[in-house]
C-alpha cells in the first residue's frame, strides 16, 4: 500500500513528495491524467490545483510545460520548440517523437469542425449541411484517428447513428473541454466565420485556432 498521507514528514517535505509523485504519474502517462487518478497518490487534504500550480512554476524555464487538456493534465513541449521537434522527428508533436495522427485534408478538417460545433450530428445531416455527400470513408478517417466516435441514436426515422468528438480530439487540439472552442456566434459577429462560408467550403483560418484546420 502506498502511503499517501505521509504524516511522518514535515509539511514542506510532504508537499515536495506529493509534487514529485504527481509529476511522475503525468510524465509516465501517454494520455491526459484525470484528477481522480492523481488523487490516488496524494493525501486527502492535498489541494491538487495548488500542487499543479507549483509544478508549473518549477517548469517555467523548461522546454515543456504542464497543460490542462481533455479533462486532465499532460506534459506538452512548448510551441517555441515546434521547429526543433519537427526537424528532429518530422512532426511538431507536443510529446517528443510521437508521430501522432496524420495531417487532415481540407475536407476532413471541415467535417471535423462541423461535428465539433454541431454534435451530435448524423452523416446525413452533415451531407445536407455541405450540400454534398459526406462519404463513409471520410468518416472512417476521423474515426480511425479517434477524433470522433458514435454518439446517441438520432430520433429521425431509421434511428441513424450520430457522431461526436472525443477526448483525443480535445487533447490533440489543446482543449480542456468543448467550452474552449471559439464561440461560433462570436466568430460570425467578428466576420471571421459564417455558416454560409462553412457550407461553401470557404472557411478563413481563425487567428489563434489554426489547429482546427491543420495538424501543424
Amino acid at each position: 500500500m502506498l502511503d499517501t498521507e505521509l504524516e511522518h514528514l514535515p509539511p514542506e517535505l510532504r508537499w515536495r513528495e506529493w509534487m514529485g509523485r504527481v509529476e511522475a504519474v503525468i510524465f509516465a502517462a501517454s494520455v491526459p491524467v484525470s484528477r481522480d487518478v492523481l488523487a490516488r497518490v496524494v493525501g486527502r487534504d492535498c489541494n491538487l490545483d495548488l500542487l499543479i500550480d507549483d509544478i508549473r512554476e518549477e517548469l517555467r524555464g523548461r522546454p515543456y510545460e504542464l497543460v490542462s487538456v481533455a479533462g486532465g493534465w499532460q506534459h506538452r513541449t512548448k510551441k517555441a520548440y515546434a521547429d526543433a521537434i519537427r526537424a528532429a522527428f518530422g512532426t511538431a508533436s507536443g510529446q517528443g517523437g510521437d508521430q501522432g495522427p496524420k495531417p487532415l485534408s481540407q475536407s476532413e478538417a471541415l467535417v471535423l469542425m462541423c461535428i465539433a460545433y454541431f454534435q451530435p450530428i448524423t452523416r446525413g445531416e452533415l451531407s445536407t449541411f455541405f450540400g454534398k455527400e459526406v462519404s463513409r470513408d471520410l468518416i472512417g478517417v476521423l474515426r480511425s484517428q479517434e477524433f470522433i466516435a458514435s454518439g446517441p441514436r438520432s430520433p429521425r426515422p431509421g434511428a441513424p447513428y450520430t457522431y461526436v468528438t472525443t477526448k483525443t480530439f480535445l487533447s490533440h487540439f489543446g482543449f480542456d473541454t468543448l467550452r474552449d472552442l471559439p464561440d461560433f456566434e462570436a466568430l460570425e459577429d467578428a466576420g471571421l466565420l459564417s455558416k454560409e462560408k462553412l457550407l461553401a467550403g470557404d472557411i478563413p483560418i481563425v487567428s489563434g485556432r489554426e489547429e482546427l484546420l491543420s495538424n501543424e
